[in-house]
């Protein structure tokens, strides 16, 4: 499946630190359920392998890829495992020919439109805006709509439930990466119905449940991983 199609298929593409590799599949059942297909392993954890192989095995309905690709030899070790895309933080030279050399589909990450065009140049279309929120957000990405009207885009960092239709309103954003349909307080209890009713919802598949006070339920924070908008603000502006 191309990274066009990838992209096409579902609206949120969960972006996910898994540590254990026992929850892998409970996991992507539930975020399969709801209607999210597509899953980004994040190469954070030592389990990330594991956790690619495991959801490659036993959930055929879902597609899983590996993230934070940063080095040449994560695509050999991802291909192994059964990883069916990947994603990277970033686009150099050195990852964009060793994605081209070895096949794989590769969803590099850009910001700049220098970075922009050195992508272009490599023939790729389809890109990761990343981080998203710290770099001007779906205004940003609005912008760059004039100059690059044939890249389409996956935003991350910072994409929550109250922004992520900002970005899904543009013409240029094909889906959005994120947490918040599987946040690790809920992973790390099993609470995989309440994975499922966020992906639905986010979705459409389940209304947004609300509390007392009218407020969406939904945790609109990011956990600590490639997505999360406070890492990134403390990358770039020296967060402790």
């Amino acid at each position: 499946m191309s990274i066009q199609r990838l992209m096409e298929r579902a609206p949120v593409i969960p972006v996910l630190e898994v540590s254990e590799t026992s929850q892998a599949v409970p996991l992507a059942r539930a975020l399969v359920a709801g209607g999210l297909p597509i899953i980004e392993i994040t190469l954070r954890t030592d389990a990330a392998f594991g956790v690619i192989e495991a959801i490659n095995r036993d959930v055929p309905d879902a597609t899983v890829g590996a993230g934070t690709v940063t080095r040449p030899e994560q695509f050999d070790r991802a291909r192994d495992a059964g990883a069916q895309f990947t994603v990277g933080p970033g686009a150099t030279e050195t990852l964009l020919g060793a994605a081209q050399d070895r096949g794989m589909d590769f969803l590099p990450g850009v910001v700049t439109p220098a970075e922009i065009l050195r992508a272009q140049e490599a023939d790729w279309q389809y890109l990761k805006f990343f981080p998203a929120e710290p770099f001007g957000g779906a205004r940003a990405l609005q912008s760059l709509h004039g100059p690059f009207p044939d890249v389409k885009f996956c935003p991350t960092g910072g994409v929550n439930v109250h922004n992520y239709r900002d970005y899904l309103d543009l013409p240029n954003v094909l889906c959005v990466g994120g947490s918040w349909v599987a946040p690790k307080s809920l992973v790390e209890r099993g609470d995989w119905q309440r994975i499922t009713e966020l992906a639905g919802q986010a979705t459409g598949r389940y209304p947004a449940a609300t509390d007392e006070a009218g407020n969406n339920e939904a945790d609109s924070g990011s956990d600590v991983g490639e997505e999360d908008p406070g890492s990134a603000t403390e990358i770039l502006y020296g967060g402790d």
